[in-house]
């Protein structure tokens, strides 16, 4: 380390340590288990329900966050305060949108299989002439007699129609 370092860590209160880091020195994050997703809600729900809620957190935490600001604004006159103030407002009213978008989102999501469009549009067949006409009357190649003697092939002969 450069001397710099050392002045900076020593400034800190950093402890010097060897330059080769083990893995078994850092010990993984406890995971709490009530933020572990529940099993007996779908994880759309949950999701919805979690995202909500940060959602809300965060828009009472902004609503708090102007009241303070537009307290300074008004106590200092800075212009710039009630820049940050504006910007403050903004945000949100940004967040609030995204609250609307999400409950638009999960009502999509779970009307989404009710209102599958069930009408085909564009429509490919792959076979003949004679095939799609068949189709379209209806007729299968296993129940035409002309299909079936058509196919029918005996030990090399075949049988014609006249």
């Amino acid at each position: 380390m450069s001397k710099l370092e050392d002045n900076v860590n020593e400034i800190l209160g950093i402890e010097k340590k060897s330059e080769n880091v083990n893995v078994e020195d850092f010990n993984p994050p406890e995971i709490k288990k009530e933020n572990l997703p529940a099993n007996d809600k779908p994880h759309v729900d949950q999701d919805y329900d979690t995202s909500r809620e940060n959602y809300y957190s965060l828009i009472e935490k902004g609503q708090q966050a102007i009241d303070g600001i537009l307290d300074i604004a008004k106590e200092g006159q800075h212009p710039r305060a009630y820049e940050v103030a504006g910007q403050l407002i903004g945000q949100v009213a940004q967040v609030t949108d995204k609250l609307q978008d999400l409950q638009k989102k999960l009502k999509d999501l779970k009307e989404l299989p009710k209102s599958a469009n069930t009408q085909i549009k564009n429509a490919l067949f792959v076979g003949s002439t004679n095939e799609l006409q068949k189709m379209l009357r209806k007729e299968s190649p296993e129940t035409s007699a002309e299909k079936a003697s058509e196919n029918e092939i005996i030990d090399g002969k075949s049988e014609t129609k006249e």
